[in-house]
């Protein structure tokens, strides 16, 4: 995913602690988080003034009733060595927002730890043809290792589609890893659809805003699939026992700190 941190191998113990909105900060919470209207291009393939009417009616219902993202469901198999993680979890904030948040996600760090856990290095576009950019991103991840703690690069390459909120991403430059790719989409959730679509629930963005006379919030499901396996010798048990374990739970930290990110876009909009 585009620039996402990439659940890399972060074998770290800040994995087993739990997360709380306080415990999440950036370099700059408010400046940091990603608008959708900061890309030009977006704004040929989504509605701005509906975008501006979303941020607001989110902002008004989040201090009378804040909206909670439960954690992403992750379900494992493993075929022929290869890891395959498909992940289903929830953003309080419409497809497009959602989707620039995990395109573009800030640097994120945890207070108990004290250290940057991602941060976002480059992110250079390669092609561009209408509503896709293949795009390389570079990030780092904080590491540790028995003895060993560093950060390490981890390069993508993104396919995006804009228009689709659609992504496929497969590494460039990974430690550890031979096989690290997958792919997400953004699907809209109508979130007030019981409460002002008395009569038919509504099928398409359209639909729900007409029923629910424009006062209905959209919220965002994300459907993700992704594929890793370690270089050898780490495939082999126990290196990959402890490798997998790390990167399913980093995967499902880093989730958690992108829902966290969104929460803190509610209140401050």
């Amino acid at each position: 995913m585009g620039g996402f941190p990439g659940f890399g191998v972060w074998m770290n113990q800040n994995t087993q602690q739990p997360l709380k909105t306080g415990s999440m900060r950036s370099e700059d919470d408010k400046s940091k988080l990603v608008s959708p209207k900061e890309s030009n291009n977006m704004e040929l393939y989504h509605d701005s003034e509906e975008e501006d009417k979303q941020i607001k009616l989110w902002n008004v219902a989040e201090r009378k009733h804040p909206w909670y993202d439960p954690p992403p469901k992750v379900k494992v198999t493993t075929k022929r060595g290869i890891c395959h993680m498909n992940i289903e979890f929830t953003l309080g904030v419409t497809p497009l927002a959602a989707f620039e948040n995990l395109r573009k996600p800030m640097s994120l760090s945890i207070d108990m730890s004290a250290r940057q856990l991602l941060k976002n290095k480059s992110r250079k576009l390669l092609k561009k043809d209408g509503p896709r950019e293949i795009v390389e991103t570079e990030n780092t991840v904080a590491f540790d290792f028995l003895w060993w703690s560093r950060a390490f690069p981890i390069k993508l390459i993104v396919d995006e589609n804009i228009k689709d909120l659609t992504a496929k991403y497969k590494k460039e430059k990974m430690m550890f890893m031979k096989v690290f790719e997958g792919s997400y989409k953004v699907e809209p959730i109508f979130v007030d659809s019981e409460r002002l679509c008395k009569h038919r629930l509504p099928k398409t963005r359209e639909e729900y805003k007409k029923c629910s006379g424009g006062q209905g919030k959209v919220a965002s499901k994300v459907i993700m699939n992704q594929y890793f396996q370690p270089f050898p010798p780490f495939n082999l048990p126990p290196f990959s026992w402890y490798i997998n374990r790390i990167t399913i739970r980093t995967t499902k930290t880093l989730l958690q700190m992108i829902q966290l990110s969104t929460a803190t876009f509610r209140e401050l909009s």
